[in-house]
C-alpha cells in the first residue's frame, strides 16, 4: 500500500529537522528563510531561463538543471516550515481543499476526467 502524501511530507519534515538539529546554528531566523527562500526562487528562475528562455548559459557557468533548483527550492521550504513549527502536510491539505473548491469550475475540464468523477 503507498504511502499517503501527508505521511510522505511529515517525512521529508522529519529528516530535514534531523539534518538541522546537528548543527548548534540550527533553524535561521524566520527572516533569514525568506531570503533564503527567495534566492532559490532566483535561482530556480534562472535555470528556467536557461532551458526555456532566451539567456542561454555562458561557457563557464555550471551546468544544473531544474529539477536540483526545485529540490533545493523544498528543501528550505521544508526548512522554513520547520523552524516556525508548521505541519507542511497540513498547510498543503488546507490549500488544496481551497484551491480545489474556489477554482473547480475555472477551467476547461478534460471529458475524460469529468466522466471519471461524474461515475464515482
Amino acid at each position: 500500500m503507498a504511502k499517503s502524501i501527508e505521511t510522505d511530507l511529515r517525512l521529508l519534515q522529519k529528516r530535514v529537522d534531523q539534518y538541522i538539529s546537528q548543527f548548534k546554528e540550527g533553524y535561521f531566523s524566520p527572516l533569514a528563510m525568506i531570503a533564503r527562500f527567495s534566492e532559490e526562487v532566483g535561482e530556480l528562475a534562472r535555470e528556467v531561463n536557461h532551458v526555456y528562455g532566451e539567456k542561454p548559459k555562458k561557457d563557464t557557468e555550471d551546468d544544473n538543471s531544474i529539477e536540483n533548483e526545485l529540490g533545493d527550492l523544498m528543501f528550505v521550504m521544508l526548512t522554513f516550515a520547520n523552524s516556525l513549527n508548521i505541519d507542511i502536510a497540513e498547510a498543503f491539505h488546507q490549500s488544496m481543499t481551497k484551491i480545489e473548491s474556489r477554482d473547480k469550475n475555472r477551467w476547461t475540464k478534460i471529458e475524460k476526467v469529468c466522466e471519471e468523477n461524474e461515475s464515482n
